[in-house]
């Protein structure tokens, strides 16, 4: 298999040695040609800087710079524009997934051209389970889009599928509510399987934020009226 993995990164300068370092074991575990591509969405820590150093030791690992923060949504689909692959994914870079489960998409990758994976035990604080339950009940209610974990950060597609599921409206957190709308407007069905879900051990959490919490709203009411 040929595989891109974007990687958002805000202010993970603590995370990336060990993400990067495990995605690239784990590709050359499996025989995978592919790249990393980490997207710098304006961090204001030393992640610039770490992705610099890990470039000299990592030769498939590229990285794309935003010089101000634009939002989880936008730095996925940044990494996702700049794939070369013919296969596409992405995941955290915050620790809580790890790359082994990519094995359990692309076992049935030939079944979909859209593997998506749902966090069997969500390692987060009640509150964010909370948040992320209410969220996956809104983007039902508005968008008409029912899927189990919504937001789980680790999904695969083929390169070839992209334009007709790219998200156009959301930079932040209804990346994924927008990418499953559109998917389900083109007519394209999604395999979902279970994969792990790790607690973060280093950084900051910043989903909960209020700021991304509005940004959401403004960006589904937008999303909304134009897929009328």
């Amino acid at each position: 298999m040929q595989l891109s993995i974007a990687l958002p990164c805000f202010n993970e300068e603590a995370n990336l040695p060990s993400t990067i370092a495990d995605v690239d074991g784990w590709m050359r575990d499996r025989g995978i040609a592919g790249e990393i591509i980490a997207v710098n969405d304006g961090s204001i820590d030393g992640t610039a800087a770490v992705l610099r150093e890990l470039a000299k030791k990592y030769p498939c690992l590229r990285i794309i710079t935003h010089e101000k923060n634009r939002g989880y949504g936008a730095a996925v689909r940044s990494g996702c524009d700049a794939a070369t692959m013919e296969w596409v994914g992405f995941m955290d870079s915050d620790g809580q997934f790890h790359p082994e489960d990519f094995d359990k998409l692309i076992a049935v990758s030939e079944k979909s051209s859209l593997v998506v994976g749902r966090r069997r035990k969500r390692a987060d604080p009640f509150i964010r389970k909370l948040n992320a339950k209410c969220f996956g009940f809104l983007a039902w209610v508005v968008l008409g889009v029912w899927v189990r974990d919504v937001n789980c950060a680790m999904k695969i597609y083929r390169r070839d599928l992209w334009l007709r599921v790219r998200p156009l409206h959301a930079t932040g957190a209804l990346f994924n509510a927008e990418l499953f709308a559109r998917a389900r407007r083109a007519g394209v069905q999604w395999q979902q399987v279970d994969v792990s879900h790790y607690p973060r051990t280093r950084g900051m959490q910043t989903g909960a934020n209020l700021v991304v919490i509005l940004r959401m709203f403004k960006e589904l009411a937008a999303l909304y009226w134009s897929l009328r």
